[in-house]
């Protein structure tokens, strides 16, 4: 059972694994993206999640903090000028894993590991417009959905029948009675 065992050794002992994720992280900062394995990507991101968290807080208690683990001062000062304000009011969630496949010499699952308000063609995609939805039959959900808000609209008012009934028959009535007086003047 691995029960308790929430970090992934990655086959190195202690201070290789370190070093191995601190360089990592520092290239991830330093580059905004790189590929490695599906394993180390999620050791990295365990590891350099909690160290842009604290970069939002640009002290010096928390700069050394950060140091203390990348050991990379181009990265620790990319990470608190240029990583930081970009994903202040992000609460979490600054990295993605993107699976790429398979590598060729050893077929080991590959991925690719990038900050999420760092890819432009991600950002980019998100402004498109809504593609209308089709149904099955080809017309377009809105399009049924405006038929059916305006179909009753077009329509008026069905009026009672009593009025209905009434207002013919005084018409007739009257033009009967309008025929009758101008025979009656005509033979007069």
């Amino acid at each position: 059972m691995r029960h308790r065992k929430t970090i992934n050794h990655l086959g190195r002992k202690t201070a290789h694994r370190k070093a191995m994720l601190a360089n990592m992280a520092s290239s991830l900062i330093l580059h905004k993206r790189i590929e490695t394995t599906v394993a180390k990507a999620k050791a990295l991101r365990i590891y350099v999640e909690p160290l842009i968290t604290k970069s939002k807080l640009d002290t010096t208690h928390s700069r050394r903090t950060v140091f203390s683990y990348l050991k990379d001062k181009d990265a620790v000062s990319e990470l608190f000028r240029v990583v930081a304000p970009k994903i202040a009011d992000r609460p979490g969630g600054y990295t993605r894993i993107l699976k790429t496949g398979f590598r060729a010499g050893d077929a080991a699952d590959m991925a690719m590991i990038e900050f999420v308000d760092f890819n432009e063609t991600a950002l980019a995609g998100s402004t498109k417009k809504e593609v209308k939805k089709t149904t099955r039959r080809g017309r377009s959900k809105t399009a049924k959905a405006k038929t059916e808000t305006e179909a009753p609209a077009e329509k008026p008012a069905p009026k009672p029948a009593e009025k209905k009934v009434e207002q013919p028959v005084e018409e007739t009535v009257t033009e009967e009675k309008t025929e009758e007086t101008s025979a009656e003047t005509e033979k007069e």
